[in-house]
């Protein structure tokens, strides 16, 4: 009869786990030194490196040199470290077990801590470290090299972001990317399948094609835009998601108005992968290095100052007079120091850009007392998921050593859905991280809608002026703020500090001066190359700005030669266009832009580009299909009809017809010049031209 496995023991099992761990340490150390590490004989210890180099736990190789008791080098492998990671949380859970029960038998009570089914939450205070994914420097160098014959998954900036948080210990206890079994359950219930709370799925999504070519078991490495190896991962599941369900359930919506829903049926991958990540190395950033702290880090900065009690303030606006007074209300209720924490990863499309806001954030950082203040940058891709994403912020926040944080009114709402109204209720976040709140571990402070009480020349909550009847009340919504910024006008001193409107003023200058895109969309043969003609000489004529033409056919032989007229390669075209207008109007300039353009999809993705750093200004024109196959001098209708020509526009292609431009110009029985100066009239009604 074949012989039945055995389940490793616990000793074996804390064993194998004091080896890995001494080898990530000191991979470099004699096996006689290893051995004493870990307290175990030479003989056991070889036995048991045997089977970990059988189990593919380690590897190893020869070591030269003339002593002959070093005649090899053990050094774990991706899936020894993420082994590794696994028997850290079951040692842990066992020894939390032993002591609860000791605890017990010496008082009569239980500690309270309470071991999880798979993995243990660990009850601890705010200051302790907390598990981080990374192996040690030595092993590291050694994994890059083992990582760089793996098939590799180049990520995405939300990507980068997500492995950021995960390796660092942010989205602890997270261990890498979403599980299928996990992934569903946090969709359906916000929970991981063992019950522990968490709110977002946090996957790994890829193409069809790169999903195809890998193995389950299979570990691939983890890189940058750059190519830079960050982590690698064992792809332990591999599925086709429903996103509708996922859009319906995380978002409250399938609708593609939510800049996350978009992303999700527009931009991701169709594919994720889940599996435990090891760390090898932080992304590498730039910008602001001083101000980036890990969660660790975070927290023995916050012991070495004596702090126990923080709450933190999430942001991705600049902060005006009123943030000033909120955040100093909420560290007084609170009793605490206060953590100003903003979101610089991927926030809103059209939000203020980070390195603006950073500059702001710093340029009135000394309005705050030094000593009961800190400000740390967190490099989060935010969902905009409202109350979900509320509870998100809040386990994140717990993660970096936070007590306390403000909930604010609409929390990380995304703004209107498609029949023009808020995504969320007003409260509905508070609400929800109310609800989950001793669970999440951290206490919530409501944010106070704070207006300017001008007789009292001071700020006070909206809702606890009892003689509002007699007072003035002032406020300026971020609406009213952009409009000042953009046309030039005045900032009360009230509403925001001058060195912040100073900043604002740089990276925002009034419209009149600003790079923005012009966007002819429409049929073949509609006239949108022979109106933009008439546009750019029209505004070369009055001058200020430099205007560039980009119409269909001068980038098809200048930038996208090489491309076919596929769907895949249609869109490639679009987004080469939306890129280079993206520049142009960063750097101040006014480019005119005239392809078919045929996907609404691909057009968002432009808008979402360019209005990144100036106005976006969409036209449809609007001729009608038979009117543009009566002008074809070239034949183009008659050669698609003839199915000549596959995929045309119109014929045997869709066009989506723009349901919102800001403008839809009529070109039959109408002159180019005519049409020409209603696109300027917009421009000029938009404050992009003087009139």
């Amino acid at each position: 009869m074949p012989a039945t496995p055995t389940t490793p023991s616990h000793e074996d099992e804390d064993l194998l786990f004091r080896i890995l761990s001494q080898l990530d340490k000191a991979p470099d150390a004699s096996q006689r030194a290893t051995a004493a590490a870990v307290g175990t004989s030479l003989g056991r210890l070889n036995a048991q490196l045997r089977a970990a180099a059988e189990a593919g736990l380690v590897k190893v190789s020869e070591r030269a040199g003339p002593d002959k008791r070093q005649r090899f080098a053990y050094a774990l492998t991706t899936r020894g470290a993420a082994e590794k990671i696994r028997l850290t949380d079951q040692f842990l859970a066992r020894k939390f077990a032993e002591y609860d029960a000791l605890h017990a038998e010496l008082t009569g009570t239980t500690s309270g801590l309470v071991p999880f089914k798979y993995r243990t939450k660990l009850m601890q205070n705010n200051l302790a470290p907390i598990p981080e994914l990374y192996v040690s420097y030595d092993s590291a160098q050694k994994l890059k090299v083992e990582a760089a014959e793996l098939k590799s998954h180049d990520l995405s900036p939300r990507q980068i972001c997500d492995l950021e948080l995960l390796m660092n210990g942010g989205f602890n206890p997270l261990k890498g990317f979403l599980n299928e079994e996990d992934y569903n359950s946090v969709v359906d219930t916000m929970r991981l399948a063992d019950g522990t709370l968490w709110p977002m799925p946090i996957t790994l999504d890829v193409s069809e094609d790169f999903a195809a070519s890998l193995e389950i078991g299979e570990d691939i490495a983890l890189r940058d835009q750059e190519g830079v190896i960050l982590g690698t991962m064992t792809v332990t599941d591999r599925w086709e998601p429903n996103k509708s369900h996922e859009a319906e359930k995380v978002f409250g919506a399938d609708d593609d108005a939510h800049p996350a829903v978009n992303y999700l049926h527009n931009t991701a991958g169709k594919i994720y992968l889940g599996g435990p990540v090891t760390g090898i190395q932080q992304p590498v950033h730039y910008d602001f290095r001083g101000r980036r702290d890990t969660p660790n880090e975070l927290r023995a900065y916050f012991r070495k100052l004596g702090w126990r009690r923080i709450v933190a303030f999430q942001t991705r606006n600049p902060l005006h007079r009123a943030h000033q007074e909120l955040t100093f209300r909420a560290a007084r209720e609170a009793q605490a120091n206060l953590l100003i924490h903003p979101v610089v990863g991927m926030t809103k499309p059209g939000d203020v850009d980070h390195f603006t806001r950073v500059r702001c954030y710093e340029a009135v950082l000394d309005k705050y007392p030094a000593a009961t203040t800190s400000m740390s940058l967190l490099n989060l891709a935010m969902r905009m998921a409202g109350p979900r994403e509320a509870v998100w912020h809040g386990l994140i926040r717990k993660n970096h050593g936070c007590t306390h944080f403000i909930v604010g009114r609409d929390h990380a709402g995304p703004g209107k859905n498609s029949a023009g109204e808020d995504f969320y209720g007003a409260y509905d976040a508070q609400d929800l991280f109310r609800e989950h709140q001793e669970e999440i571990g951290i206490e919530m402070v409501d944010f106070k809608h704070m207006v300017y009480v001008q007789e009292r020349a001071q700020y006070e909550p909206n809702d606890e002026i009892e003689d509002r009847d007699n007072v003035t009340i002032l406020n300026i919504s971020g609406t009213e703020l952009r409009r000042r910024l953009a046309e030039g006008l005045e900032i009360p001193e009230w509403f925001s500090f001058p060195e912040v409107v100073n900043e604002l003023r740089k990276t925002k200058p009034p419209r009149s001066k600003q790079g923005f895109t012009v966007f002819f969309t429409g049929f073949s043969g509609s006239g949108k190359s022979t109106i933009a003609n008439a546009l750019m000489v029209k505004l070369m004529e009055m001058g200020g700005r430099p205007v560039t033409l980009l119409d269909g056919d001068i980038v098809r032989k200048n930038l996208s030669s090489e491309l076919g007229f596929s769907k895949e390669h249609r869109d490639l075209n679009i987004r080469r266009i939306g890129y280079v207008a993206s520049e142009i109007t960063k750097n101040g300039g006014i480019a005119i832009c005239a392809p078919i353009a045929p996907y609404a999809t691909t057009r968002r993705a432009v808008r979402e580009d360019v209005e990144q750093f100036g106005a976006f200004l969409e036209v449809h024109v609007a001729t009608s299909i038979e009117e543009c196959e009566r002008r074809d001098r070239k034949g183009l209708y008659k050669l698609a009809r003839e199915g000549k020509i596959k995929e045309f526009t119109g014929i045997s292609d869709p066009y989506d017809v723009p349901t919102d431009p800001e403008l839809r110009v009529e070109t039959e029985n109408v002159d180019v010049d005519n049409c020409a100066h209603q696109v300027l009239l917009k421009l000029e009604n938009m404050g992009l031209i003087a009139g």
